[in-house]
């Protein structure tokens, strides 16, 4: 297996992207790959390797993860999206489809919305871009939490003492994203609901069941406001297993995608 580097210059921002180039014919479509928060292209690279035979790939390292140093300020999906069609629109001409995992999901949405020409279809595994409607018993039991550190963060200032509140009551990915926070802050408050609704594209939407940090919730809600749509729930699976164990099967699905394109 050989990969290609290349280092993008688009929308203010380098980022690195790496060429697959398999033994699929030049007239099939061409994936594009976009990794989930706190990943790079490697988490997407065993998929894309299932796919050598059917489609050359390009896998991204979006701006502040993997080979990509950080984005200029604190991006939301728009500039993420916008940076990912300035490269695209510099390509030769070729049928493209966006595969995103979570966050590459968000982008992906983004993408087709806002520049509709870049890609010709979605492919959108554990998406994410939706509030998550969590029941009542997991709002009362994360509610004593919450008010805990509304109450604490009232009466510190900003600095050190607040920073460090942040570390303690923050979720798993705010407490490692360092440099990344601002952004992750913008991103997990986007509702991309009338967003998805703008969508005219061909969309797939695989998902795992057993998924808890994007529930299968939202990808229903997802494939509700995107017209057209299909939704795949993969028994067994959750947030990164179905990248990984659930390949074959994800495999599987995009192949039908790149058959129904033909």
């Amino acid at each position: 297996m050989l990969l290609e580097r290349q280092d993008i210059n688009a929308a203010g921002t380098r980022f690195a992207v790496f060429q697959l180039v398999g033994s699929a014919p030049a007239s099939a479509p061409e994936l594009v790959w976009a990794h989930g928060w706190a990943h790079s292209h490697l988490s997407l690279l065993p998929l894309a390797e299932a796919m050598r035979a059917r489609a050359d790939s390009r896998l991204v390292d979006l701006p502040g993860f993997g080979a990509s140093p950080l984005p200029p300020g604190p991006w939301g999906t728009e500039d993420y999206a916008d940076a990912m069609a300035e490269w695209l629109h510099s390509l030769p001409a070729r049928r493209r489809v966006w595969v995103g995992h979570s966050f590459g999901c968000r982008v992906g949405l983004r993408l087709a919305a806002r520049h509709p020409d870049s890609v010709a279809a979605l492919f959108l595994i554990a998406a994410a871009g939706l509030p998550p409607r969590r029941s009542f018993a997991t709002r009362v039991k994360r509610l004593p939490r919450q008010l805990a550190f509304r109450m604490m963060r009232a009466t510190t200032p900003e600095g050190p003492m607040r920073d460090r509140l942040r570390e303690r009551y923050g979720s798993a990915d705010y407490r490692a994203a360092g440099a990344m926070r601002p952004v992750l802050v913008k991103v997990v408050n986007e509702d991309q609901s009338e967003v998805a609704r703008r969508i005219r594209m061909p969309v797939v939407l695989v998902h795992g069941e057993a998924d808890t940090e994007s529930p299968p919730e939202i990808a229903t809600r997802l494939h509700a406001l995107i017209p057209g749509s299909r939704l795949h729930l993969l028994h067994g699976f959750d947030h990164l297993s179905i990248i990984e164990d659930g390949r074959h099967q994800v495999a599987h699905l995009l192949g039908e995608l790149l058959e129904s394109l033909r």
